[in-house]
């Protein structure tokens, strides 16, 4: 199956991020599973859990994303779900959802997080736990080049995507990025895209767990790379 440009770009932009990998591998060793990934994507949590022989369950709303991801994983102990993250169910209870690359900043609000909670608070077993990595503000300029872009090349034609500015504005930090294309005769061609996020801070987010049955179990930390800001991972509990 040929990759379509939607799955190509989410591998530009979010498949060479590594940073977090080992505390989701971490998690996944002591809850057992199954595991959950929320905004699985074409796999890049999925797929590694599942080569180190868990079982995982990666949901996305993107059909074309799962697709792919499904392809990549035809082997190995993973299902998919397609869903939005607001409104899902999954068969049998999980022991631990991941909630990534601040997959629940990309939820236009309060509300909808609870919508989410909610869901995930059903999906867990008792015990289980849902960790969900969060960026609570961006940290001042240092003064550090800028980051180089995300490049792949596929069948001849190169895809890069460059983040030029992260604007922080009320409850939120906009993400903007320059994607280009070069065929593979040399012409170019480039388009912007902009990915908003709301900003909340840890303990917003507990207390809104807190309605929705989950109970505060720690905070952990995924370090800065010289590509990506560090994130804060809030763990939380399903009660009996």
């Amino acid at each position: 199956m040929s990759a379509s440009p939607a799955t190509i770009w989410h591998d530009v932009e979010c498949g060479a991020y590594a940073a977090d990998l080992p505390l989701w591998e971490e998690l996944a060793e002591s809850c057992g599973g199954p595991v959950l990934e929320l905004g699985c994507g074409t796999g890049r949590v999925t797929l590694h859990l599942a080569r180190r022989g868990h079982s995982v369950v990666g949901l996305d709303r993107d059909p074309e994303l799962l697709a792919a991801l499904a392809e990549r994983g035809a082997d190995l102990q993973l299902s998919t779900v397609e869903a939005d993250a607001r409104a899902f169910e999954v068969n049998k209870p999980v022991s631990l959802v991941l909630a990534p690359t601040h997959l629940l900043q990309l939820l236009p609000g309060s509300e909808q997080r609870r919508e989410s909670l909610h869901c995930i608070a059903a999906a867990l077993r008792p015990g289980g736990l849902l960790a969900a990595a969060i960026i609570e503000s961006m940290p001042e300029a240092d003064g550090a080049p800028p980051p180089l872009p995300d490049v792949r090349e596929v069948d001849g034609w190169v895809y890069s995507s460059l983040a030029i500015e992260a604007a922080v504005g009320p409850g939120e930090i906009v993400v903007r990025r320059l994607r280009q294309l070069v065929s593979p005769e040399g012409s170019l061609s480039e388009e912007p895209n902009e990915v908003r996020i709301a900003t909340f801070t840890a303990g917003e987010l507990e207390g809104e767990a807190a309605t929705c049955g989950l109970v505060p179990a720690g905070r952990r930390e995924i370090p800065p790379t010289s590509m990506h800001e560090g994130s804060l991972v809030v763990l939380l509990e399903r009660g009996a």
